[in-house]
C-alpha cells in the first residue's frame, strides 16, 4: 500500500551515505500520502489502559507531561499540545503497514510505530534520541529543525519526565507536508513544531545497550539453569597483599566472561529470544475454540489469507545449510530441520501470507501443525 520513494537514491545509497551518519529529508517520500488513521481514532487508542500514551503541552515556558489513558481532551484547548501513542502498529493493522517500506532493515532492529497528533504550536521540545527514526508527515504541516551530534549540547529537564537539549545549529530547517519523511540518526538533536493540526508517524529502531544485552544474557542463564565455567587459578602465587585485586585476576575474569559470550552454540539462542520479546502489549486474539490442523488445511486450500499480529517479532538463525534452524517468535524458540528454511522465511519475512504462500504449509503434517499452533496462540489470523 505504501511505497517508499527515495528519488535519485537507491536503498544501498541511503545505507552507505546516510544510515547512522547524516539526517535526511526525503521530500514526497510517500507520494499521494493518505493517513491510515484519523486523529479521533488515535484519541480512541489513548483511552485504552493497555496502550502507552502521553500528552506533552507547553504554555509560555511551562512544560507539562501527563500519561494515559485519557478519557477527556476538552480541557487541553486548541493550541500547544501533543498526544503521543506508542506501538500503534500493535493495535491498528492499517497503520502497521507504514513499517513495511522500511523493512530493508532486519526485523530485529525494528521497534514500533509511534503516532502523534499535535495542535498548532504543539511539540515535545528540542531533544535527541539514541536510536534511528523515520518521521512521516501525515495531515497538516510541521516545522522541523534537525542538527548533527554535538557533544557541547546540554541536557535540560523542564519537567521531571521530559528531557530536552540546549539550542543547536540546524543542518535541516524545513516545513514538512503530507508524505514527507525525515530520517534522523541517533544523537542528532531535533525539534518539530506543528503549524496546524497535524499527524506524525515515527518508525523507530531498536538499539540495545550493553546493559540491556548483559541483563538479557543473565536472564537467559538463570531461566535455562546455565552455570558455565568457574574461575580457576592453578598457577596461583603467594600474594604480596591479600587485600589487592591483581590485574592478572581481572584478566582471567574478563576471559571467563568473553568465553561465555563467544559460545556460538548459545549466543544466537539467547539473543534471538531476547530481541523478539515484545516491549509493548500485543493485541492477541486467541481463537476459541482452537482450530484443528484439518480446519487450517481446509481454510488454506480455499485460498484464505493470513496476517501476522501487529508488532509480533519473528526472526530466525541458521549457522549453515546443514544446521537446524532456530526460529524465534515473541521470545520463544522453535527448532526446525535444516531443509525448512523456506518455512522460516515465510513466517519472518512477510507480515501477510497470500494464498499461494499458505499452500506451502499444507505440504507436510509438521508444517500444518506448526502453523496451527501459531494461529491458536493468536500470532497469525485469517484476514480473508
Amino acid at each position: 500500500m505504501y511505497q517508499l520513494n527515495l528519488a535519485e537514491l537507491s536503498v544501498s545509497d541511503f545505507l552507505n551515505n546516510y544510515w547512522q551518519k547524516v539526517p535526511l529529508l526525503i521530500k514526497n517520500g510517500f507520494k499521494n500520502f493518505a493517513d491510515p488513521l484519523s486523529a479521533d481514532e488515535l484519541a480512541g487508542l489513548a483511552q485504552d489502559e493497555e496502550i502507552e500514551s502521553r500528552i506533552v503541552s507547553c504554555e509560555g515556558q511551562q512544560w507539562d507531561m501527563q500519561t494515559g489513558p485519557f478519557d477527556d481532551f476538552s480541557q487541553l484547548g486548541e493550541k500547544n499540545w501533543t498526544l503521543l501513542v506508542q506501538a500503534v502498529d500493535h493495535w491498528h493493522p492499517m497503520a502497521a503497514r507504514l513499517i513495511d517500506p522500511f523493512r530493508f532493515i532486519p526485523n530485529w532492529r525494528i521497534d514500533d510505530l509511534m503516532v502523534s497528533f499535535s495542535t498548532p504550536g504543539g511539540g515535545v521540545g528540542p531533544h535527541l534520541d539514541q536510536y534511528d527514526v523515520f518521521i512521516i508527515q501525515g495531515e497538516g504541516r510541521r516545522h522541523w529543525r534537525v542538527g548533527m551530534p554535538d557533544p557541547s549540547l546540554q541536557q535540560l529537564c523542564p519537567h521531571p519526565r521530559l528531557l530536552q537539549v540546549s539550542p543547536f545549529n540546524a543542518c535541516i530547517d524545513v516545513i514538512t507536508e503530507p508524505g514527507d519523511i525525515l530520517y534522523i540518526p541517533p544523537g542528532c538533536p531535533h525539534d518539530g513544531i506543528s503549524l496546524e493540526n497535524s499527524l506524525n508517524y515515527s518508525v523507530g529502531f531498536r538499539a540495545p545497550a550493553q546493559k540491556d544485552l548483559l541483563t538479557g544474557l543473565a536472564d537467559y542463564l538463570i531461566d535455562h539453569d546455565v552455570t558455565g565455567k568457574r574461575f580457576t587459578d592453578p598457577a596461583r602465587q603467594a600474594s604480596v597483599s591479600v587485600g589487592a585485586i591483581e590485574k592478572t585476576d581481572l584478566q582471567k575474569v574478563r576471559q571467563l566472561m568473553q568465553e561465555l559470550v563467544e559460545d556460538d552454540s548459545m549466543l544466537p539462542n539467547w539473543f534471538g529470544s531476547l530481541i523478539t520479546r515484545a516491549k509493548h502489549e500485543l493485541d492477541l486474539n486467541e481463537p476459541d475454540p482452537h482450530y484443528s490442523a484439518e480446519e487450517i488445511a481446509e481454510y488454506i486450500e480455499e485460498g484464505s489469507v493470513l496476517s501476522r499480529t501487529g508488532g509480533l517479532r519473528c526472526c530466525y538463525f541458521q549457522d549453515n545449510a546443514a544446521a537446524n534452524i532456530a526460529l524465534f517468535i515473541n521470545g520463544d524458540q522453535i527448532t526446525l530441520p535444516p531443509d525448512e528454511l523456506a518455512t522460516a522465511k515465510l513466517l519472518c519475512d512477510y507480515t501477510e501470507l497470500a494464498s499461494e504462500h499458505n499452500l506451502h504449509f499444507c505440504q507436510s503434517v509438521e508444517r500444518t501443525m506448526l502453523l496451527t499452533n501459531l494461529i491458536n496462540q493468536g500470532y497469525w489470523y485469517f484476514s480473508e
